[in-house]
């Protein structure tokens, strides 16, 4: 299989078959991710002949998967002539799967029409995962997301009419100390005019190597303290109005919170209550500087 670098998933996708169609960020500009510093370039399609070896591979060890993810920071940056492609080449290895997903950013949908994307939709696509981290502009553009949240509203609407469902991924602590509620009041406003599938959030983990760690020596930024970071979360659910699945699968979260909206979310709110309570700082401190890798 050819693989490039670390692969990265969201935790969702774990029994979904990894596919390499790209590597690396066509943006890789945001200031606190250092998730693809590991490759000696930004970003690369695979060939197709490559994506075509690890399908016919794959296939040999699993004869039917329902679902396959395509791996690399954003593919759905492709033009849609590239993901009808890949998606047709899928399907003569896998004539059964159900759907086929990635990782996008909001730009990238942006260029392809809603009728392109029910194209895409009509071969597969869909439970898309976007890396919107926050609803709050000001916390956008210091971090240099490249879109703001107007964006989010237009292009996942697109998405909706062309019943491509999404999921979001949100970052604890990206509006820095003191503003954490009101980043998580804020990207309530905007998730509540959605209907993402999933939210999956994240706590901020600074690295050396990060620009923003870069800005936090300079004086610039901020970070959010971890119980601040539990208060926030908890702020987000609170105010949360819509039907979705929130969960914090992932490393980076020391406390896990898994449920579904509006069912769980007063048994969601008293376990945070519960966490804030009783938190000490410093043990949650000391797993998050001793947090090697995402």
């Amino acid at each position: 299989m050819h693989y490039s670098g670390t692969i990265w998933r969201p935790p969702y996708e774990a029994y979904s078959l990894l596919i390499q169609v790209t590597a690396g960020c066509t943006h890789h500009s945001c200031k606190f991710c250092t998730l693809y510093e590991d490759l000696p370039f930004k970003f690369r399609l695979s060939p197709l002949a490559e994506v075509k070896e690890d399908l016919s591979e794959a296939s040999r060890f699993y004869r039917k998967v329902p679902r396959i993810f395509f791996t690399g920071a954003n593919p759905f940056v492709l033009n849609t002539d590239k993901l009808k492609t890949l998606a047709k080449m899928a399907r003569e290895y896998y004539p059964t799967v159900k759907t086929i997903g990635c990782f996008a950013r909001i730009t990238d949908i942006t260029p392809k029409s809603v009728e392109e994307l029910k194209e895409l939709r009509a071969l597969g696509y869909d439970g898309i995962t976007i890396g919107v981290e926050t609803g709050d502009d000001k916390a956008l553009a210091f971090m240099n997301k490249g879109f703001q949240t107007k964006d989010i509203i237009e292009q996942c609407k697109k998405l909706e009419e062309a019943d491509i469902s999404y999921s979001f991924f949100y970052l604890t602590g990206i509006c820095g100390a003191g503003r954490g509620e009101i980043s998580a009041k804020e990207t309530a406003k905007i998730f509540n005019q959605l209907h993402p599938q999933i939210i999956e959030s994240s706590m901020l983990t600074i690295y050396k190597s990060s620009e923003l760690y870069k800005e936090i020596v300079a004086g610039n930024w901020q970070e959010e303290n971890e119980i601040e970071k539990l208060a926030e979360l908890k702020t987000l659910i609170e105010n949360l109005e819509i039907t979705t699945r929130i969960v914090t699968d992932g490393a980076s979260n020391l406390i896990q919170v898994r449920g579904n909206l509006p069912k769980d979310k007063e048994k969601l709110i008293k376990h945070l209550e519960y966490q804030i309570s009783n938190a000490d700082e410093s043990s949650l401190r000391e797993y998050r500087v001793n947090l090697k890798h995402l």
